[in-house]
């Protein structure tokens, strides 16, 4: 075997540890005190490590989050944004009443809400298709939804670490709270669709769609050009929370939040996460 087979599965094996090490923490509803390993040298690399996450968890996929990535922190790839798997056990629908939701912070991670604006799609991306412009993905058939997603990792360090962790384990993503259907959506001035965000009473941010850089359609290419070029082209159904749109809040369990888009409002509790 010469060298470069052993450096490459050595590589190999220390993804895969760091993946098992994330899943096996989420699985547990335990802290990680540090990453565990190395930290991935690029995006690219970090993305290899979500998908062997994502065949260990036992769960399918429905969907994916948007984050995105201040100028700064952005590597070779040029991507703005990063994506991050939602499994369909923690897609829970918002119903009127609180939902609860679970957060690693009883046990030491990260937890956070963020308010979102969902699309679903209509219709199957061509799966060669690698490239999307924004005037692209205008044109894919979707429908509009308002959600809240459970940002929450076993790492309290997760977003301080940077992007190439954050894409680590699962983009930080422990859920997603779906709201009703903005209908006709395609018709409304994106500025006109506006959010704030509370916790416990306290006004924490305010904003909405203009808060997401390019708006929807910009977010949307973004999902549908990263996921044609990991091999998992996005298909009829998929959700896409398109990023967050008053701010990243921190919650700690037993905080309550509630997400008013006006009509609609979407009250969540954070609770612990539990083994399983």
């Amino acid at each position: 075997m010469s060298n470069e087979q052993d450096h490459r599965n050595a590589t190999v094996s220390a993804l895969a540890d760091i993946a098992d090490r994330f899943v096996e923490a989420r699985r547990a509803g335990r802290s990680l005190p540090d990453f565990p390993g190395e930290i991935p040298p690029d995006l690219v690399t970090a993305y290899k490590v979500q998908d062997l996450a994502i065949a260990r968890w036992d769960d399918a996929v429905v969907g994916w989050k948007i984050g995105f990535i201040a100028p700064e922190r952005r590597d070779e790839s040029g991507d703005e944004r990063l994506l991050g798997p939602i499994f369909r056990r923690n897609l829970w629908n918002a119903t009127g009443a609180i939902v609860d939701i679970p957060v690693f912070s009883p046990v030491g991670g990260f937890a956070a809400v963020e308010a979102e604006y969902v699309l679903q799609l209509e219709a199957d991306a061509p799966a060669d298709k690698l490239v999307w412009t924004a005037q692209d993905a205008a044109a894919l058939p979707a429908r509009l939804y308002v959600g809240v997603e459970v940002a929450s990792s076993p790492l309290a360090t997760i977003n301080k670490l940077g992007p190439r962790v954050v894409v680590s384990d699962f983009g930080n993503n422990n859920g997603l709270v779906l709201g009703s259907e903005l209908g006709d959506w395609t018709a409304v001035n994106e500025a006109d669709l506006r959010v704030h965000t509370e916790i416990d009473g306290v006004v924490v941010g305010s904003g909405g769609v203009s808060s997401i850089p390019g708006g929807l359609s910009s977010a949307l290419a973004f999902a549908l050009s990263r996921s044609a070029l990991r091999g998992r082209p996005l298909k009829k159904g998929d959700l896409i929370a398109t990023g967050n749109a008053t701010g990243i809040h921190d919650i700690e369990a037993n905080q309550q939040a509630l997400v008013d888009f006006g009509d609609i409002k979407i009250v969540c509790r954070a609770v612990p996460c539990s083994a399983g």
